[in-house]
């Protein structure tokens, strides 16, 4: 089985989380599942910039990204969020290569939008030096910083780029490690499967806003491409990457 592991930042920034996290996922490799984690870093991004009196500005939920910041990106995103994660789970026994989608092509981009900045939309992703390090017993760690044409050095909304390297990857498993414990109905009612069909009933009807739309959007980009199948669940519950691959019906699965 191949799989992707998609962590948001907030999961990283706690080292305890960070830790608990690195270790299941080394469980999971060393069962024999060919593993890549995508993460993000939002928060530290923040704090980071805060700390030297920079402003983060979101439009349409995306941070604009300028000079200042793209450098910000690459120093705690593809910097220090990234080698602590590779050396959790360097801890844990696997053994972790830290990267970024510039490496080898794993993710190139165009500018998204020019209200954004240095803001990407991956256009292509090769996955072959994912094949070669998983085939050799590694876990590729893969920031959300991507390449442009030109040397251009982009910021990529995390969820997007999960979607586009297990994509390229063909995936049998894209799993989102959240803050919420699945995808809820109207009666704030956890949904255990969605159909592509269902996901955008629930956009449609605006039971499914905001981050969660995003995320639906995602997931069905992600199963109407070369993914099997995307799990969402809360990435706080105990052991809960164990708990998915060894099949429990936790969270949301999204099937086509």
């Amino acid at each position: 089985m191949k799989a992707l592991i998609k962590i948001g930042g907030t999961l990283l920034d706690d080292a305890a989380s960070r830790h608990d996290i690195a270790r299941q996922i080394a469980a999971v490799a060393a069962s024999g599942v060919a593993v890549t984690v995508v993460h993000g870093g939002g928060k530290q991004m923040t704090r980071f910039l805060e700390e030297r009196g920079i402003k983060s500005t979101f439009v349409r939920g995306l941070r604009v990204t300028t000079d200042e910041t793209i450098d910000a990106v690459l120093k705690v995103l593809a910097g220090s969020v990234n080698t602590q994660l590779v050396a959790a789970l360097g801890m844990a026994g696997a053994r972790a290569v830290g990267l970024t989608g510039i490496d080898a092509g794993i993710a190139f981009a165009d500018q998204l939008d020019s209200e954004l900045g240095y803001v990407g939309r991956v256009v292509s992703s090769d996955s072959r030096l994912l094949t070669t390090l998983s085939e050799a017993g590694y876990v590729p760690v893969v920031a959300c910083v991507a390449g442009g044409e030109e040397g251009q050095v982009y910021n990529v909304n995390g969820d997007s780029m999960a979607v586009a390297v297990a994509s390229s990857w063909c995936v049998d498993r894209l799993v989102f490690l959240t803050d919420v414990p699945g995808v809820l109905d109207a009666n704030k009612q956890r949904l255990p499967v969605l159909t592509v069909a269902d996901c955008g009933k629930l956009i449609a009807t605006g039971v499914a806003t905001g981050g969660m739309q995003a995320k639906l959007n995602a997931a069905t980009d992600a199963v109407g491409g070369n993914v099997g199948e995307v799990q969402i669940v809360k990435g706080s519950d105990p052991d809960i990457v164990t708990r998915v691959f060894a099949g429990e019906a936790a969270g949301t699965r999204v099937i086509q």
